[in-house]
């Protein structure tokens, strides 16, 4: 008797918990694109000649994501990719100044909720996401001025993207996601300068999954 109410409690408790079952995980990995279209509110600063801008680069790098399936349609994901280098260079009344005129490592983890089309077993499975991203500036550096921040930025992130599967575990994916992000920039040197960027990044990604 002992032994039979143990049996029941463990299988009330995985009904009740939803134990990890097999192929509710997907790993991937990939390379990825940001490519921005970033617009500034314009430098300004004491001695700044009307007209200051800059722009941002893009940036390729590698990403890390891992899918928990919460049923076989939804998935909760987890994006992380190893820090590009975003760069900026001079426009507009000082595009003189020249390339890289501000640098820093983007750290951006991104939560996504997915709902996958078509059925598990399907060679072809596209997927729509929304969530969030944070993104945060680190190594911030610019030959304008000895100390420069820019601040983190959190916003809505959106994708779409398409799974296809080669084996029953392994398979390809490619995404597209469009991403808020914002930062104050401040500039302290001879004078402070300071301006808001708004990156509005178009991510492109591609790459292998691993389902177990």
């Amino acid at each position: 008797m002992k032994t039979n109410s143990s049996l029941a409690l463990a299988a009330a408790l995985a009904l009740g918990c939803g134990v990890a079952q097999a192929d509710d995980n997907i790993f991937k990995v990939g390379v990825t694109r940001y490519d921005t279209h970033s617009k500034t509110d314009g430098i300004s600063g004491i001695g700044v000649p009307p007209g200051a801008d800059a722009v941002t680069n893009d940036a390729t790098t590698v990403i890390f994501v891992y899918e928990r399936l919460l049923t076989p349609q939804v998935g909760l994901e987890f994006v992380l990719g190893i820090p590009p280098t975003i760069k900026a260079k001079a426009t507009g009344s000082v595009a003189f100044l020249g390339d890289n005129v501000l640098s820093a490592k983007n750290v951006a983890p991104t939560v996504l909720l997915n709902y996958h089309f078509f059925s598990p077993g399907d060679t072809w499975r596209p997927y729509i996401g929304a969530g969030i991203n944070y993104t945060h500036f680190s190594n911030v550096k610019s030959s304008l001025a000895p100390d420069v921040k820019m601040g983190n930025s959190t916003g809505l992130a959106l994708q779409a993207g398409l799974n296809y599967a080669i084996t029953n575990d392994i398979g390809l994916f490619a995404s597209i996601a469009k991403i808020n992000v914002k930062s104050k920039v401040v500039a302290t040197g001879a004078t402070v300068l300071t301006t808001t960027v708004d990156f509005r990044p178009i991510v492109y990604s591609a790459g292998v999954s691993y389902q177990f």
